[in-house]
């Protein structure tokens, strides 16, 4: 259960934290056998602080957990701030701004943003701030990281991949609609050589949620014509899953 007794200490070190294993997949699925790939046997998803860890966190990432934003606010007056505090990594390379949009603490990442915090830093796992609020479908968080100027066109994630491509995946579509408007790149490849657009096939389920994933990529302009590593295009894909709904879509947009 999480508490309210952070640590009064401005930007006081965050004790050390043994690595936890194993780590579980955090909202990632199997990279699915019809694309013509296995998974990668070491890949993880996004790792949220385990109860362990945050039992262990002092300063800013313990006020960061427990949405302490009146603690963040006077750390960040103390003497003018310490940047170094605000960009302290705990065991798995987090700092105070991943923990608290992990934790949907909103007041917590606001006065962290306002105190200066790096909303491009990325964990050990390579995700930033707004990929952590797409994986998670936490629209409000990401608004308010968004507003504040963070990137919706960073390459994240040990695939190479975006924000976009990662909320695409999970059929996200109001994540997938606000990452657009901040203009997400919408045709990167990632390192799978998949698409947003591919991911919201190969990795969707059909249903209405990777439906309005597709029309808002397609609506924006995103690619039908980039294709998977076997050259197979989108519309051949969804074609192969029996995805009507979806080939609709394509065939609406012009794909072959």
């Amino acid at each position: 259960m999480r508490t309210r007794a952070a640590s009064r200490a401005p930007f006081a070190a965050i004790a050390p934290i043994a690595p936890i294993a194993p780590f579980a997949p955090f909202a990632l699925a199997a990279v699915v056998a019809l694309a013509g790939l296995a998974a990668p046997e070491a890949a993880r998803a996004q790792v949220p602080p385990s109860a362990a860890e945050a039992a262990a966190y002092r300063g800013l990432h313990a006020a960061a957990w427990q949405g302490d934003a009146a603690a963040i606010a006077r750390a960040a007056a103390a003497k003018g701030g310490d940047k170094a505090a605000l960009e302290a990594r705990d065991g798995n390379g987090r700092t105070p701004l991943h923990v608290a949009t992990f934790a949907k603490q909103r007041a917590a990442v606001k006065a962290l943003l306002a105190a200066g915090a790096d909303h491009a830093a990325l964990d050990s796992g390579r995700y930033d701030a707004v990929t952590i609020a797409a994986v998670a479908d936490d629209e409000q968080t990401l608004a308010i990281l968004l507003a504040a100027g963070a990137s919706a066109r960073l390459v994240t994630s040990r695939y190479d991949g975006t924000a976009l491509i990662a909320a695409a995946h999970l059929g996200h579509d109001g994540v997938v609609r606000q990452l657009i408007g901040a203009g997400a790149p919408l045709d990167h490849v990632n390192n799978l050589h998949w698409t947003a657009v591919i991911e919201s096939i190969v990795l969707g389920d059909g249903g209405a949620r990777h439906q309005a994933t597709l029309k808002a990529l397609l609506d924006a302009g995103a690619s039908t014509k980039l294709a998977d590593r076997e050259g197979r295009t989108p519309l051949a894909l969804a074609r192969g899953r029996g995805y009507a709904a979806m080939v609709k879509l394509l065939e609406a947009a012009g794909a072959k």
